[in-house]
């Protein structure tokens, strides 16, 4: 089959590999239907990942159609389709039974020479690499997808794969910013990153009540579709003083959640230093922003951390890197009822063969690029 591999720093290519087989008797073999960018892809492309290795297949988010599943599978059938959670979870472990899967202790591919009393990875993920505790990705023909059970949900007659494709990861996680920032009603919320999960987080503090929610990012078309589909006021960093702004509009107090929903930052070149473009690190610079005794929800990476400022201030600190996977089946539950639509997050739609240069745009965000979906 064909799929999406990592070759080398910045370098993918659409290359044959070995179809995907059962492995256990609670796998499922999903043919895809589409898959999308992720923001945690771009690490792994610029080859920060020492354990990436060349041919491994990339794509977390993906929604396909049931092919094949083992004897133990009793929630699907052939024919089903499904959108798949990126990560993967046993359903039976402690963190499982408590609801996070995220932390699930069964689900990631072993690592030898790890140590599980202290470095343990965490639950396994689809589109990383195997030596870090993942799975083949979505950006091929067919996944397997084990313990589909727990997280393969069906979709919706009423919900295209468009919009069903962002209940894999992109949703799930900001329904959890909002959860994990107890977005309350009349709350100021401030949310660093106007992408897909930047957006889908303004919306869920939306639901949840939030008074003012405002979006900082410097891409105008990303600021102008979180105002128009989130209901979002867009605040421009190249033009204001975030800190400042943010407290203006908050009652001089600052906000009540700030949610950083940023990837690591780039390595930046000595020409765009000299330009002007570094800035402050959005985990640091939202820690200065929330009011005291406020929430920091971050979601992606950073360069610093003042914690002095923490302590001083008395935040609340709370981090994920991916959703669990209960919220999924109330979310397209929602898509059905057009209470979340997604579908515009996908800006553009490519074939598979044209995967290296969906990436491009991806990385580049040019030609307003928020996600790029791609049909096998």
């Amino acid at each position: 089959m064909r799929a999406l591999c990592w070759v080398a720093a910045d370098e993918l290519a659409v290359r044959e590999v070995p179809d995907p087989e059962l492995r256990n008797e609670r796998d499922v073999i999903v043919r895809v239907r589409r898959s999308a960018t992720c923001g945690g892809d771009l690490p792994l492309l610029a080859g920060r990942d020492p354990l990436l290795r060349a041919g491994d297949v990339l794509g977390a988010e993906f929604v396909g159609e049931v092919v094949e599943a083992g004897p133990a599978i009793r929630g699907h059938r052939i024919g089903d389709r499904v959108v798949v959670g990126a990560g993967v979870a046993c359903g039976g472990c402690w963190y499982c039974r408590q609801g996070r899967h995220s932390c699930c202790d069964n689900a990631g591919v072993d690592v030898p020479g790890v140590d599980p009393g202290w470095e343990r990875p965490d639950a396994g993920c689809f589109g990383r690499p195997r030596e870090a505790g993942g799975f083949a990705g979505g950006h091929a023909e067919y996944v397997r997808v084990p313990y589909a059970d727990v997280g393969a949900f069906r979709v919706p007659d009423a919900v295209d794969d468009d919009r069903a494709l962002f209940a894999a990861d992109a949703a799930p996680t900001a329904w959890l910013a909002a959860e994990l920032g107890e977005v309350r009603t009349g709350d100021v919320v401030a949310v660093w990153g106007a992408g897909a999960v930047g957006q889908l987080t303004a919306h869920a503090a939306v639901l949840r009540g939030a008074a003012r929610v405002l979006v900082v990012d410097r891409y105008e078309e990303r600021l102008r579709m979180a105002e128009r589909h989130a209901g979002a006021e867009p605040l421009d960093y190249r033009q204001a003083d975030v800190t400042a702004e943010l407290r203006e509009r908050s009652g001089g107090r600052g906000p009540d959640v700030c949610v950083v929903a940023v990837g690591p930052p780039p390595p930046r070149s000595i020409g765009d230093r000299l330009a002007g473009g570094d800035r402050p690190d959005p985990v640091r610079e939202a820690v200065h922003a929330c009011r005291k005794d406020g929430v920091v929800v971050v979601l992606g990476g950073t360069d610093g951390f003042a914690l002095d400022t923490v302590t001083d201030k008395r935040l609340t600190v709370r981090a994920a890197r991916r959703p669990d996977l209960r919220d999924v089946p109330m979310l397209l539950h929602r898509m059905a009822r057009d209470e979340l639509r997604t579908e515009h997050l996908a800006t553009h739609r490519l074939p598979l063969a044209d995967g290296p240069s969906g990436y491009a745009l991806f990385a580049d965000r040019a030609d307003g690029c928020v996600r790029a979906v791609f049909t096998p």
